[in-house]
């Protein structure tokens, strides 16, 4: 028997939209309702295999049920604005997946879904109606069953005969007369009051519809006939509403409605506009033999296996000038992935992979010959994350010259909210293509290489179209190249050192432990969140702030609020600091020390964070805590490499505010700086009038709180949360801080406007971020994406600042010849390593490079400390006088 699927498309799209948060594309399109969508016709079409298929929707406000009723569904609320623009995208979907889309002016879904079910009946053909809406179980018979959704779009109910009897205890055809008998709220369907779902069920089981009953009345009982003798028209009317008629002007032809191969370039593009990346790679295995003639790097790439085959390939690469590397490192990190196998292109249709011996004399040769093409600076260089490229080179001592593409950072430098593009999704939003590797393809490496090739010149001319051609190219790419020499470097930590925090550390919990003990009267697992919910909250009696799906809330927000109760929070909050610095930056860090160098070797991630700031991982370094003294002292375990050798740290002071002085114009704060006031000091003056001589330290704190509150968009309540003072002090405060800063309250203002105009912010040096919050009708939304437009040219210029300031010192380090090291940035701060005897000409070059990065309409200043460790550090000129002396 041949099988039909028919989906209720307005039912479902309502579903999806309610049963999954708001999603939007880094354009501003809605998607939610389109994702869930496609994903439950995905899912049914999989499970079910129809040999016919059709979505049907509703069309037109007014039907023939408002004609008989006029305040038939009068009650509901209008589509969502966020909902309403998501059904031509649905529709966008279908028409890709060549599904047909039944729809006519003035007819309901259902009743569409009635007549296409009652012909394929007629043809001898089983039908299954997916949808969210009840009423159409009234169309189950032998050869059509329901799948009704019950909780979002992930679980669905089917429904046969029997089930429908056995759920609502009547039969499908029955539907109609007990909606009219009981009424249904959600259409606005009025029944008879008085009649519930139980009597209702009864009188149809005896008397089979409402007509029967009303031809009986005399043997109901006295009231339930009275109510049918005074409200029997209604309810005759109310079956009618609630009543499918196929009689629709459709005329069903199934050989229009077989299913069939999907227009997979529509289908692509259609995923690919709304930034479907897991439905898209979810797409790639059901593509008719991936088409891949068609995609850029499929063709089979040559293997190369020996140096007889790669000394005149090499030749040709360089006649042609310009050559994408893809070196094969599986799912390790550069510093860890072995030298096996690595792809070449060299033109369109031009790719090897060239397979590097296991034999030592054949490998040294490959090697050698490879190592001169890659370092030859006259030979363009492209690749896919040009740093882990440079990393794996540099391991066995080869350094690639002339890198002029970087297809992930170009990616990420167009749309930040991509982190870590890869090549496939890169390769369907530039080329509209589907790329396909495999690691047990030997070619894959040549193929990927290919991809590379053929992307860059489409990426290079996005970069220029969007102005961004100078941001890659003058510092991005090149600092690629210096991060990669900082990961290669690596951190020396002092074992021993470590092994005493972890010692002193585990000594202050087991104490701890004892306090939180007696404080609850008995001993339990403090790690499970369960028995500290019964301790807190069943056996103390404290009040219970959250619940979760599986008890009660002991987060850190709960500990916080329950510390106002009971001493015992407070010890658990400090517990758990501890508990996670000691496993999570001690220990934590003691596991990732190489074994091969003694160091540690994070990753610094170029392409993660939407700002434009450097991320750090595995370890870790740019997180560790620095506001506890216990966080702090951990730094004391990061030492020099060689003995002897110390720590210079530079750190720019406040650079954030004096960004915002430079984007505001503002007069008061470009004054302060340029005066080289205290900032704090003077904006605790302004905002609480009083001289600066008597700005107390506690003053000063709330000042600080409000000048980094404002760079953050921060609300007053979050200033209140944050400074300990009451909403209505701190809306003062930031009130006052706009009337003293006319400047910076019209900046941001400004800044507001413009990026919901552009659909985006910029930095300084015209990094964007799109912002598609700033148009969304959720006001909490909205107001997330408009903090977020203030902070990000603010946070995003400071990221590009100290990035120029990595690629000057850089530059002067190799230029001057010195032992130094960059070791590592941490948001403001750069740290570094270097023999006394370097110190002058260091600091002067750490400074000359950093404050003069970039010019303002205020200084920057950075302050500069050394010491034996990254923790012990005093200032310069203090270390100079201490020298001096000694």
């Amino acid at each position: 028997m041949k099988k039909l699927v028919i989906l209720d498309g307005n039912s479902l799209a309502h579903r999806a939209f309610y049963a999954l948060p708001l999603l939007t594309t880094t354009t501003g399109l809605y998607t939610n309702a389109v994702y869930g969508f496609t994903n439950m016709l995905q899912k049914v079409v999989r499970l079910e295999e129809p040999d016919y298929l059709a979505v049907a929707f509703d069309k037109g406000r007014v039907t023939f049920r408002h004609q008989d009723f006029e305040a038939y569904k009068a009650h509901r609320k209008g589509t969502p604005e966020e909902l309403r623009p998501q059904f031509p995208l649905i529709k966008k979907i279908l028409r890709a997946f060549r599904i047909p889309i039944l729809e006519i002016e003035g007819y309901e879904a259902d009743d569409l879904i009635g007549a296409v079910v009652r012909a394929a009946e007629a043809e001898g053909i089983e039908t299954l109606i997916v949808t969210g809406d009840r009423d159409m179980l009234q169309l189950v018979t032998e050869k059509t069953t329901t799948l009704i959704t019950r909780k979002g779009i992930s679980e669905l109910e089917r429904f046969t005969k029997e089930g429908v009897r056995a759920r609502y205890g009547v039969e499908p055809e029955q539907i109609p007369d007990l909606k009219g008998l009981v009424g249904d709220p959600s259409d606005n369907i009025p029944g008879v009051p008085g009649i519930g779902e139980k009597t209702a069920v009864k009188l149809l089981q005896k008397f089979g519809s409402i007509e029967n009953c009303l031809n009986h009345l005399e043997e109901l009982p006295k009231k339930i006939g009275a109510l049918l003798k005074d409200y029997g028209d209604q309810a005759i009317l109310s079956k009618k509403l609630a009543t499918i008629d196929p009689n629709v002007p459709i005329k069903v032809s199934f050989s229009d409605l077989a299913v069939c191969r999907p227009d997979y370039e529509e289908l692509i593009a259609a995923f690919q506009e709304l930034e479907f990346k897991t439905l898209l790679k979810n797409l790639q295995p059901e593509l008719p033999a991936l088409d891949t003639a068609a995609c850029p790097g499929a063709a089979s790439s040559r293997i190369i296996e020996g140096p007889q085959d790669l000394l005149p390939l090499v030749e040709e690469i360089k006649r042609a000038g310009r050559v994408a590397v893809s070196t094969d490192r599986g799912s390790l990190p550069p510093l860890r992935a072995p030298l096996t196998r690595l792809g070449l292109a060299w033109g369109e249709e031009a790719g090897a992979t060239v397979e590097l011996p296991r034999d030592p004399a054949l490998r040294k040769e490959m090697l050698s010959c490879l190592g001169g093409l890659l370092a030859d600076p006259a030979c363009t260089k492209l690749c896919h994350d040009a740093k882990a490229e440079t990393v794996i080179w540099a391991r066995h001592s080869i350094a690639i010259r002339g890198i002029a593409g970087d297809t992930m950072l170009a990616a990420y430098l167009l749309n930040p909210a991509s982190s870590n593009p890869t090549l496939e999704e890169i390769s369907l939003k530039y080329l509209n293509q589907v790329l396909a590797f495999s690691d047990s393809d030997p070619a894959t490496p040549g193929r990927r290489a290919l991809a590379v090739y053929n992307l860059w010149p489409a990426l290079e001319a996005e970069l220029h179209a969007a102005e961004l051609l100078p941001l890659f190219r003058d510092l991005e790419l090149p600092l690629s190249g210096v991060l990669a020499r900082m990961e290669l470097a690596g951190v020396k930590l002092d074992v021993n050192q470590l092994e005493e925090m972890s010692r002193e550390f585990g000594r202050q919990l087991d104490a701890l432990t004892e306090e939180i003990y007696d404080l609850a009267g008995e001993s339990f697992n403090i790690n499970s969140p369960r028995q500290l919910g019964q301790i807190l909250f069943e056996k103390l009696k404290l009040p219970v702030m959250k619940k979760t799906k599986t008890g009660y809330s002991t987060d850190a927000a709960v500990l916080e609020e329950l510390a106002l109760y009971h001493e015992i929070a407070a010890k658990l909050l400090e517990y758990r600091q501890l508990m996670k610095l000691k496993s999570t930056y001690i220990d934590g860090l003691r596991s990732l020390i190489s074994l091969e160098t003694g160091k540690v070797h994070t990753t610094f991630n170029q392409t993660i964070t939407a700002t434009g700031r450097l991320s750090s991982t595995e370890p870790n370094l740019q997180n560790i805590p620095i506001k506890m003294e216990l966080g702090r002292k951990i730094r004391r375990a990061f030492v020099p490499s060689v003995p002897g050798w110390l720590i210079l740290a530079a750190d720019y002071s406040q650079i954030e505010l004096r960004i915002l002085a430079h984007m505001s114009r503002d007069e008061n704060l470009l004054d302060a700086f340029r005066r080289g006031e205290d900032i704090h000091t003077r904006t605790a003056a302004e905002v609480f009038g009083v001289s600066p001589e008597l700005v107390t330290p506690d003053l000063r704190r709330r000042a600080k709180g409000v000048n980094f509150g404002i760079v953050y968009g921060i609300t007053d309540f979050g200033l209140a949360r944050d400074i300990g003072v009451s909403r209505e002090e701190a809306h003062a405060y930031i009130e006052n801080y706009f009337r003293q800063h006319p400047g910076v309250k019209r900046f941001i203002q400004e800044t507001i406007a413009r990026a919901r105009e552009r659909g985006y912010v910029s930095t300084l040096l015209k990094r964007r971020r799109f912002l598609p919050d700033l148009l969304s009708s959720n006001r909490a939304v909205r107001a997330f994406g408009e903090r977020t437009a203030i902070n990000t040219p603010i946070q995003g210029s400071a990221a590009d600042i100290i990035k120029l300031a990595m690629l000057r010192i850089d530059r002067a380090i190799q230029e001057k010849g010195l032992q130094a090291r960059m070791l590592l940035q941490v948001h403001d701060e750069l740290v570094f390593e270097l023999p006394p005897e370097e110190i002058p000409v260091l600091v002067s070059l750490v400074r000359e490079g950093m404050e003069k990065a970039m010019e303002l309409l205020v200084p920057l200043e950075v302050e500069i400390k050394i010491g034996p460790n990254w923790y012990d550090l005093v200032k310069v000129e203090e270390y100079d006088a201490r020298t001096a002396r000694s």
